[in-house]
């Protein structure tokens, strides 16, 4: 339980982002005075290593820690010698493989791959399948703790340690040895099975309790225990002996067995087919292409058995919810909900690209000598760093400088927006020269640069670099926005690129640093402790600071010409958008279990979730934790107001009204779906609070005031570039983009719109929200007939290209009659009156491919006069397609199964469409940009 491991292992995050709070700041220095946390001896003097304009240091400064034990003593890696030079991705799922946190523990805290659990000790490999989740800590906490079914290993294996022998992008392999026997177990998230490679003794599962045999095929065994099914699989010619809780099987001269836990008995024929197709590696490639990210993830194969190069692997929902790739029935239960399981080697996910830009565009609701004023406040200040002396501070405050620089540019205040650079310059390269009060120190053991002075576990834990980098990164791509020289190789570019390559490598080829240090590409999101000492496994707060690194990067490598860089952002961000999404806000409900009192957790951990932070308990940094830092790379957050919507009510019945302390984080939080409500709190206070400290009232002030004017991000429409963002505000579009080339660039966004971006500039226009932007295409008033057009359009023109959306999966509940997830298409600014005899028809083409049992269903809903509220809607019966691939015409005349309100003139109104499948547990997919894709309403 974490209440238990807070005194013992936790540290590195107790007092993070408020201690300078005296309470904070003392219980953190009883904590580290309680297990003798402090300066290891005085290193060697450090040389100094040039990286263009800048430097670091090749050890360590004087007084100052590395990794190190629980006990204060140092630590390395505990790698096998074939692993020895790899460098290791530290803040991972296994990380307590390699970082011995613990002197009495060589081995392991449990590990929570999904659906499979472990723990290393020194008879092998211990594996579970929690499926009952518990509620802790006054409910503040929901867990699927590690509990062992049965440990894996050699007959008398007696390891005196457990160390990391080879991993991939979501897969490690453990190795034990004990001088008379070696076993390996290669392990993955998503993975059902473990594939074993021993020497010296027989394979050797023991039970936790008594196995229940449900099949005895010889070299394959079927068990059943603590109520979760297991097969056992050796070599063709063994046979597996049970006698009690032991069970084992000689091998026969081979080295090889494995094990799955199956989602029914039934199963076993199908993972049968499997089992000696021993997975090797995994890896994720990635493509950002225009408005879309896709990214395919790859396990690579050896055949132990005959010639079989397949596998099966668990879907994360975040996974699922974006493939139109075949997925089985089977599914197993997990922290994150449902996994659904493919059978096949890879898969492939596709999103829409989630935009980053440097500011909010200009708009009429900023009183511009308002903002220059509070610009000045900052620029001004005796000390605009507040005292920042540590990596995490000092990057705090370097995004708080950051954020004003495009919106002192944008409203001509040319000397405050250079004077912010020179600060922030000024910062930067104190800290990328070696040899002052604070500089960045290479680990050659670790593989790891290290700012001192640190914080929060950044040097001893190596926790946290990602947060604290974030914020370097994001300010060095804003002064490359502006000046290109800074940021060149041969002057500061270089240093930057090291902290890139220390948090964000893509190279998987690096000696120096891991490929993504902190980033779990299958999980779908980062993890902050690098030693993972826990035993809930490893944990990530602050997901929004990790977002902030993804939309450094993307803003870095656009301002730069990096387009790798900016692309790699691009697939980071997307991807942990949609993790924030499901695991850290619930958005569908669908995660959290029912039994847990919370919409939203402060924390992930690898058994679940807390409702709380690492230092206080106060629902507004509960809430607020995953908003901070707001700036452009935010905008992703709206993609699910609704889910904003619910945050906040949370927080305000938690908090007894209102936020108070991090009130300008949560009102910002709250315009990405309440502009008007965020604006009428700015409004209450009138500039009276104080900042949250990386916060600053121009910032604020813009930010609401902005959204205000041109609406909340409209997340149903994407540019082709990636520093490019939609607002949308009473049924018109607001179309931005920063274009950092030194050529003029043409945007193109979903809905159809362009946008002329100059070099080196930003770009704003607005368009009629819902379709039809283009002045060449007829306006959608002029017709009774739309067709649907990709990007969620309802559309009078006929030149759109055909093409196909995917309707998402009924996930296997019964939906009839309620949208769930849907397909939505939308025209707005329609104007017409009631034709008499009419009525609402439409046709489509639905498509399940080979899936069984699928129904999409329509509702059809006329908002009369625009205002948001739709008086009227029909909802159609669903329609039942068959497995077998091809197009299946579905109608109006399945009938009318619900109808609400009434039909009335259209006045500047809104006609929508929605399809869902009703039923079933697969995806599928409705024509768009055809004469088969059409609604015709029933108004002249």
């Amino acid at each position: 339980m974490i209440e238990v491991l807070l005194v013992r292992t936790s540290l590195s995050r107790l007092a993070p982002r408020l201690a300078s709070r005296p309470a904070a700041a003392t219980l953190l220095a009883i904590a580290v005075a309680a297990v003798g946390l402090g300066p290891a001896a005085s290193p060697a003097a450090a040389a100094t290593i040039p990286a263009g304009a800048g430097s670091y240091s090749d050890s360590r400064p004087a007084g100052t820690s590395g990794p190190t034990t629980n006990t204060g003593a140092p630590v390395i890696p505990k790698l096998t010698t074939a692993a020895r030079d790899k460098p290791v991705p530290t803040n991972d799922w296994w990380s307590s493989l390699a970082y011995q946190r613990y002197g009495d523990n060589p081995y392991s805290t449990p590990m929570y791959g999904h659906p499979l659990t472990y723990q290393a000790k020194a008879s092998g490999l211990e594996v579970g399948y929690p499926t009952t989740p518990a509620i802790v800590g006054d409910g503040r906490q929901y867990e699927y703790a590690h509990k062992a079914d049965l440990t894996v290993g050699l007959s008398g294996l007696n390891s005196p340690d457990t160390k990391a022998d080879a991993w991939s992008d979501w897969t490690v392999t453990p190795y034990w040895a004990d001088g008379s026997r070696t076993f390996r177990a290669t392990i993955g998230h998503g993975m059902p099975f473990v594939y074993a490679k021993g020497s010296g003794g027989d394979a050797r599962i023991t039970t936790a309790s008594t196995p229940t045999v449900f099949s005895d095929q010889g070299n394959v065994l079927g068990i059943t225990v603590a109520g979760h099914h297991y097969a056992l699989f050796a070599p063709t010619g063994s046979d597996w002996n049970v006698s009690g809780t032991a069970i084992t099987a000689g091998l026969g001269g081979k080295d090889y067995f494995s094990l799955a836990v199956l989602p029914s008995t039934d199963a076993l024929a199908t993972y049968r087919k499997y089992a000696f197709s021993f997975v090797t590696g995994s890896q994720v490639a990635w493509q950002s292409t225009g408005s879309t990210v896709k990214a395919t993830y790859s396990l690579t194969t050896e055949a132990k058995e005959g010639t079989e190069r397949g596998t099966l692997q668990a879907l994360y929902r975040h996974q699922w919810l974006h493939t139109t790739d075949a997925l089985t029935p089977y599914t197993y239960v997990s922290p994150r909900g449902t996994m659904k399981v493919r059978e096949s080697a890879s898969f492939t996910t596709s999103q829409k690209n989630n935009g980053v830009v440097p500011a909010l565009p200009a708009s009429s609701g900023v009183d511009k000598a308002r903002l220059a004023g509070y610009l000045s406040e900052v620029a001004n200040a005796s000390d605009p760093f507040s005292g920042a002396a540590d990596t995490y501070w000092t990057g705090k405050a370097l995004g708080r400088l950051a954020q004003l620089v495009p919106v002192a540019d944008q409203i001509g205040e040319t000397a405050t927006r250079d004077k912010l650079l020179g600060l922030m310059k000024g910062r930067l390269q104190e800290w990328f020269t070696a040899g002052g009060a604070s500089e960045f120190s290479y680990d050659k053991d670790w593989k790891t640069l290290t700012g001192y002075p640190a914080s929060y576990g950044s040097d001893t834990e190596l926790n946290d670099h990602h947060f604290h980098y974030s914020y370097y990164v994001y300010a060095a791509a804003i002064i490359a926005q502006y000046d290109q020289a800074w940021a060149a190789d041969s002057a500061w570019g270089t240093m930057i690129k090291h902290l890139i390559r220390d948090t964000a490598n893509p190279s998987r080829t690096d000696s120096a640093y891991p490929f993504l240090r902190g980033f779990d590409v299958y999980a779908g999101h980062s993890w902050a402790s690098g030693h993972q000492g826990f035993a809930a496994g490893n944990n990530q707060e602050s997901s929004s600071e990790s977002i902030n690194l993804s939309a450094g990067l993307v803003l870095w490598g656009a301002a730069t010409g990096d387009n790798n860089l900016r692309d790699l952002g691009s697939f980071l961000l997307t991807t942990e958008s949609e993790a924030i999404t499901q695991y850290w806000f619930d958005a569908s409900q669908q995660v959290f279990p029912a039994s847990f009192g919370h919409d939203t957790v402060g924390m992930v951990w690898g058994s679940g979730g807390a409702y709380s932070t690492w230092w206080t308990a106060n629902p507004e940094e509960i809430h607020g934790i995953n908003v901070l830092p707001v700036t452009g790379g935010s905008l992703h957050l709206a993609r699910e107001k609704a889910a904003i919507k619910r945050n906040i009510a949370e927080m305000e019945r938690e908090n007894g009204g209102p936020a108070q302390e991090w009130r300008d984080l949560l009102w910002q939080f709250e315009s990405l779906s309440d502009p008007a409500a965020a604006k009428a709190k700015w409004d209450g206070v009138n500039g009276n609070y104080v900042p949250e400290q990386g916060e600053s009232k121009a910032h604020t002030y813009h930010w609401i005031n902005t959204l205000n004017t041109v609406g909340a991000p409209d997340m149903t429409v994407s540019g082709d570039l990636p520093t490019s963002a939609v607002f949308s505000k009473d049924g018109t579009r607001t179309y931005t983009a920063h274009n950092h080339g030194s050529t003029a660039r043409t945007v193109t966004f979903s809905d159809g719109k362009t946008l002329s971006v100059p070099a080196r500039s930003t770009a704003t226009s607005t368009g009629p929200g819902g379709s039809n932007p283009d002045p060449e295409e007829p306006g959608p008033s002029t017709g009774n007939t739309f067709r649907l057009k990709s990007g969620g359009i309802l559309t009078t023109a006929t030149t759109d290209p055909a093409g196909a959306d995917t309707v998402a999966s009924a996930d296997g509940v019964n939906r009839d009659g309620t949208p769930y997830r849907p397909t939505v298409y939308e025209v707005r600014k329609v104007n017409g009156k009631v034709a008499s005899g009419a009525a609402t028809a439409f046709r489509l083409r639905v498509d399940a491919g080979t899936k069984v049992g699928l129904a999409p269903q329509v509702r059809v809903s006329y908002d009369l006069t625009g205002d948001g509220t739709f008086d009227r809607a029909e909802t159609f019966r669903y329609f039942a397609t068959d497995p077998v691939n091809g197009w299946e015409e579905y109608t109006q005349a399945s009938g009318a199964q619900a109808t609400t309100g009434s039909l009335g003139e259209l006045k500047n109104g809104t006609v929508r469409l929605e399809i869902w499948n009703a039923l079933g547990n697969g995806t599928s997919q409705v024509q768009t940009g055809t004469d088969a894709a059409v609604l015709k309403i029933p108004y002249v």
